[in-house]
């Protein structure tokens, strides 16, 4: 039993309806009260509160029994928007959602700089146009959340981006001098890890989520929580030495993980394997389509370096769930089949190894969720896929 003041157990009251309300879609008040233990003075008090803030709405349920058609709350989309920014070293990608985090609003911009500066003012300038848009909305634009390609420390600063080779940025306060405010900022392979568990895996506690992109990163759900570590710097597993004196890395060390299996790297090998230009995802597809065998063969090397840094990473975490978010091995049909060969170890312990569903899109609907959950103030948060994957 909760006990604590008036004000206390009432926030705490407010949180556990609106989390049915989002996880069931439409609930009556009855349902409410059966599913959260509370009485229906409680509810109702409660219900009315939320009605007049505009955070939900009735609607009466069509049926053709005899009776009282019953009055059903469902979460009001409208009330709210929320940014989610991903800032890669070669793009930006901008996602805007709704109070039930579906994607109302996507962009995509190049970046022709990496200098600090000038893509901070470029990001001012996108999340004020947003502002300006969403402003007739209840709650307006309510927060913006940057995933960024590196390490944030607790004091939330940006510690280290390797692509940009930025070093200790503190984005918020440059931020707030461009007039900019309610924003936060977070890995974003941990804001694709909680995407995944958000949109996907609800039930899974212990879920790992790793990122193929220009590195690798990882997002880690134990116990249901976001694993941070004591900087805050945990899950930069792409620097996980696996071959001792290889490759030079931009981290300072040498033989990493991603410069073995991040994309780039597969590029780079394909292209050497192929003896000719191979630049996109498209012109991989379409050497699969033909049934290329240089292609494969470079699927299978690229897959067997990555097969290293998930054996030991299963061993580190025994996750229940880890989820791959990878443009390339998406287009490889029997890429999970492929990774499984080398997942063999007797003591290597998972119960399911999948693909991303939500793509390039994972971090920033990840952002966009983590801005509900911190607006409501909700203890657990369940949304539903709908449009906030995205096609390769």
């Amino acid at each position: 039993m909760v006990t604590g003041d008036g004000s206390y157990i009432k926030k705490i009251n407010r949180s556990n309806i609106l989390s049915e309300i989002f996880e069931h879609h439409k609930i009556s008040r009855a349902s409410l009260s059966k599913v959260t233990g509370l009485n229906k003075a409680t509810i109702s008090v409660q219900v009315n509160d939320l009605l007049k803030e505009d955070l939900i709405y009735e609607t009466q349920e069509e049926h053709h029994s005899v009776g009282r058609r019953p009055i059903l709350l469902s979460i009001n989309e409208k009330a709210a928007y929320f940014l989610g920014i991903d800032l890669d070293h070669d793009q930006l990608l901008f996602n805007i959602t709704d109070l039930k985090g579906n994607t109302v609003k996507y962009e995509k911009v190049d970046l022709h700089t990496d200098i600090y500066d000038e893509i901070v003012t470029l990001i001012a300038d996108h999340i004020k146009n947003y502002e300006a848009f969403f402003s007739s909305a209840r709650y307006g634009l309510v927060q913006t959340v940057i995933a960024i390609h590196g390490t944030i420390s607790t004091d939330n600063r940006i510690h280290f981006i390797p692509r940009n080779q930025w070093r200790e940025k503190d984005i918020l306060s440059d931020l707030n001098k461009l007039g900019i405010h309610n924003v936060t900022i977070e890995n974003n392979a941990n804001l694709s890890a909680y995407a995944e568990r958000i949109f996907q895996y609800h039930k899974s506690e212990n879920l790992l989520n790793i990122n193929l992109s220009s590195g690798i990163g990882a997002g880690i759900v134990i116990n249901g929580e976001l694993h941070k570590g004591y900087h805050g710097h945990a899950g930069e597993m792409g620097h996980m030495i696996i071959y001792p004196k290889g490759k030079p890395c931009r981290c300072g060390n040498e033989g990493c993980w991603e410069r073995y299996a991040s994309e780039p790297t597969f590029f780079e090998n394909a292209k050497k394997i192929l003896e000719r230009n191979i630049e996109t995802h498209a012109d991989i597809k379409q050497l699969l389509n033909e049934k290329n065998e240089g292609i494969i063969r470079a699927l299978n090397d690229w897959i067997s370096n990555l097969a290293i840094g998930l054996n030991n990473v299963i061993n580190l975490y025994n996750p229940e769930m880890i989820v791959l978010n990878s443009p390339i091995l998406k287009i490889y049909p029997d890429s999970l089949i492929e990774i499984k060969k080398h997942l063999i170890s007797s003591v290597s312990q998972y119960r399911d190894i999948v693909l991303s569903g939500l793509g390039a899109k994972a971090s920033v609907v990840g952002a966009c969720a983590m801005g509900i959950q911190h607006f409501l103030e909700l203890p657990h948060l369940t949304l539903s896929e709908t449009n906030n994957s995205i096609a390769i």
